[in-house]
């Protein structure tokens, strides 16, 4: 589905991604994790176009980005970017609709029918078709971003990234979305690639782990592979422990206060 070939990415003469290698194959469900700066959402944005890789390449599917129209691009990778702030006055519905630019054929402005529908059941899906006639700015920052997630299911993408989709939820909102998520990558055979703060939510929800330190791939493969916590303390630069849940069998981080490292 998605391959990058040597990219490295840089903002003026700073380099943020330096040599990026990996390979996401359809229906993989990825996290991307790191300490801040670690060149997390510059690996997304360089998967989008929106910054170009000063060296490497970007492949979709085996062809080169740039051989993609915007338009092609949009009808096969949908993004949900990080939504501090946003000042969004229109209608959930409408919100939606907006994935079906992409599949309109010339100057046609109005939606039809089956745009309507596939909104709509995008809606359905996500729990927002409730919600279809509120203001978005008058939703909860979870059901704020569960419309987005509508929007970009409205695409009909291949893809879905997601930035930081968690980011500023509380721990019910947090499972609300991640297990749609997951949801859509094993019913629908949707391939995701998400950029997580929280390692305890990647471990458990994602299949596959890219650790970026200083722009660099540090580690990729499964969640018991990618956090022991001999990298965490490497990388976090913090003392951690690491559990396996009961329930899952997958890896836990606890963070160790300095106060009581010496008796880990």
């Amino acid at each position: 589905m998605l391959e990058l070939r040597h990219v490295s990415c840089r903002y003026n003469d700073h380099f943020v991604l330096k040599d990026i290698n990996v390979r996401i194959e359809d229906g993989d469900l990825v996290g991307v994790i790191g300490p801040n700066g670690s060149g997390k959402t510059t690996l997304i944005r360089a998967v989008t176009r929106a910054i170009k890789p000063a060296e490497g390449e970007v492949l979709l599917k085996g062809k080169p980005l740039g051989m993609f129209s915007f338009k092609e691009l949009a009808q096969q990778v949908a993004v949900v970017g990080r939504l501090y702030d946003l000042d969004v006055q229109m209608r959930v519905e409408d919100l939606v609709l907006l994935g079906r630019i992409p599949h309109r054929r010339g100057l046609r402005l109005m939606e039809r029918r089956s745009d309507m529908d596939i909104a709509r059941t995008a809606m359905d899906v996500t729990g927002t078709l409730r919600l279809k006639n509120r203001l978005v700015d008058s939703l909860s920052s979870g059901e704020r971003q569960l419309a987005f997630i509508a929007r970009a299911l409205a695409q009909e993408p291949e893809l879905l990234l997601l930035d930081e989709p968690t980011s500023h939820l509380d721990i019910s909102h947090q499972a609300r979305v991640l297990d749609l998520v997951r949801k859509l990558n094993r019913d629908k055979g949707l391939t995701v690639l998400v950029v997580l703060h929280d390692l305890n939510l990647a471990s458990q929800y994602c299949d596959r782990l890219f650790l970026l330190s200083d722009g660099v791939l540090r580690k990729d493969g499964t969640p018991n592979e990618v956090l022991t916590y001999q990298t965490i303390e490497e990388v976090y630069d913090t003392t951690v422990v690491v559990m396996k849940n009961p329930v899952s069998s997958r890896p836990c981080v606890f963070l160790v206060p300095e106060d009581d490292a010496g008796v880990r």
